[in-house]
């Protein structure tokens, strides 16, 4: 933490972690005013997080989000102004990167400068491409791979890149988590320039983006690509309590760990396994957790000791009805309570006690409660809020695209891949892998750099190794609809049946499709069809 003084009462800090919390404490500071939004960044602490620390330290806190640093509204400037105003002094505000705790001083009057900025002078890129997860690296380099001299700019504010398919196995213990971590330098495509920055709006009529620094950015065509934001402060006290009092989530790298910890550790009680209501990353990966878990236990003779229950807020273990029974058959092996219907909704980690929302069939609902000696969390998902907030957004919320050729459905010039975007498909990296190489082709289609006669579709193809038990996957592939689509023969793998072999590929060759395929341009059974589906 290095904050910059602003005034006697008031400093800029790029993001906080927990840690930094207690630094500031130490440091003399009485408040911290957090002006950053929820969910820009997968590592970023959120405010509930940062205000229960600063509570239990004795610290006050308020929460001023700015999205656009460029165009600060009146009534931001103005909570700005209150917040600063009526809370103990000095206080520590931050950001992303502190400039947009700059900017809203400067606007309400609390710096020098006084003033606010204009917008800068537009940088220009032929390709911009918003977020460097899966889908932005994924779709440069499948660009790059036909076209090596393309322009492109990825707008990507982490350090750090992560293969979170591994998340599931951390949280059984077969991988270390710093197996599906790297730094974003590593993976970013030769060639392309990364621009470390957050998306604060976009101005897809000016074909433009506007960037938390203040910075703009000018395009001929627009990839979003920024992943999907993990709602955790929006089940009650969860966020207090994660990583605590036997509460965890293989939905965070940190959390992954405490997970196989607490599998190990529990010899005798219930467990639950929660599952928020769709659509969710990996749909899959909330029953992953619970069977890595009930073999681990069966392994060691506690099955028969501990209470498994799975609490859905939807009406079906899983959205592709044929590979439910295969699924049914580990349910009743592992002995697992069905409870379907059942939002999570509050934690209370000190009590080991949960609450969710029950809807009946009439649609009325009541509050459960449901006592746990351990809790593995899915939490609420969605779009982030600067694709929420911004033009590009439908109805839902996500980037508005028609689900065959990945185009927006109203700005022609701007293309869309990964969770963020509202085609009606599986939220899962092999999905990306299969998306990458149509937006490659659509967008320099458009661009007049290569020739096709017809568009590249898509036809919602997603992936889910259903980890059953250590050393078996239910290889679950398909499409809209639920369709099966499965890649491999039946011979060799039947994806209707647990397979060794399928453990062996999500274990041993996936990780490596990812580093050093997908993530390089090399669309391995991924070649794009061109006939538009009926």
């Amino acid at each position: 933490m290095r904050p910059s003084l602003l005034s006697p009462d008031l400093s800029a800090s790029a993001q906080l972690s927990l840690a930094d919390v207690a630094e500031a404490k130490a440091a003399g500071f009485r408040s911290i005013l957090c002006d950053r939004p929820d969910g820009e960044a997968v590592d970023q602490a959120v405010f509930a997080a940062i205000a229960g620390e600063a509570a239990r330290l004795g610290l006050e806190s308020r929460y001023v989000p700015i999205v656009s640093p460029s165009v600060i509204f009146p009534e931001t400037v103005a909570a700005f102004r209150a917040a600063v105003s009526e809370l103990p002094k000095p206080i520590l505000a931050y950001c992303g990167s502190g400039k947009r705790v700059t900017l809203a001083a400067e606007a309400a009057g609390l710096t020098a400068a006084a003033s606010s900025p204009a917008r800068q002078q537009a940088e220009s890129h032929d390709i911009v491409i918003v977020g460097g997860g899966a889908g932005g690296i994924a779709g440069a380099s499948s660009m790059l791979a036909r076209i090596p001299d393309l322009d492109i700019a990825i707008v990507e504010p982490a350090d750090n890149h992560f293969y979170q398919p591994g998340w599931t196995l951390v949280g059984a213990g077969v991988f270390t988590p710093e197996q599906t971590r790297r730094t974003m330098k590593s993976v970013m495509p030769a060639g392309v320039k990364w621009i470390k920055d957050a998306i604060a709006t976009f101005d897809p009529d000016a074909k433009q983006v506007v960037l938390a620094s203040g910075a703009v950015l000018s395009y001929r065509k627009l990839v979003v690509a920024p992943g999907i934001k993990l709602d955790w402060a929006a089940v009650e006290g969860l966020v207090e309590t994660l990583g605590s009092n036997d509460v965890t989530s293989n939905y965070r790298f940190d959390l992954a760990p405490y997970t196989s910890r607490l599998v190990e550790r529990l010899r005798s009680g219930k467990a639950l396994f929660t599952q928020p209501p769709m659509p969710i990353k990996c749909a899959g990966a909330p029953q992953k957790a619970m069977y890595l878990s009930c073999d681990a236990w069966r392994g060691r003779g506690l099955l028969k000791a501990i209470n498994v229950e799975f609490l859905n807020a939807g009406t079906a273990l899983f959205g592709a009805a044929d590979y439910v029974p295969p699924l049914m058959n580990y349910v009743k092996t592992y002995g697992i309570t069905l409870s379907f219907s059942h939002n999570l909704v509050k934690v209370d980690g000190p009590s080991k006690t949960a609450w969710f929302k029950r809807t009946g069939k009439d649609g009325d609902s009541e509050i459960v409660e449901r006592k746990f000696d351990m809790l593995h969390v899915v939490p609420p998902q969605c779009a982030p809020d600067f694709i929420r907030s911004s033009p590009l957004a439908g109805q839902a919320g996500w980037v508005e695209v028609d689900q065959e050729t990945l185009r927006h459905k109203r700005y022609p010039d701007i293309y869309s891949l990964g969770d963020a975007m509202s085609a009606p498909n599986p939220k899962t990296a092999a999905a990306v892998r299969k998306q990458a190489p149509i937006v490659a082709e659509n967008l320099l289609s458009d661009l007049g750099r290569i020739r096709m006669d017809a568009p590249a579709v898509y036809d919602g193809y997603g992936a889910c190794p259903l980890t059953v038990e250590r050393g078996k996957i239910v290889m679950a592939e398909f499409g809209y609809g639920g369709k099966r689509i499965p890649t491999l023969p039946r011979w060799l793998i039947d994806d209707l049946k647990p397979s060794w072999l399928a453990w062996r590929l999500k274990k041993d060759l996936l990780p490596i499709i990812y580093w050093d395929g997908m993530l390089k341009g090399r669309e391995w059974l991924v070649k794009p069809s061109h006939k538009r589906a009926a």
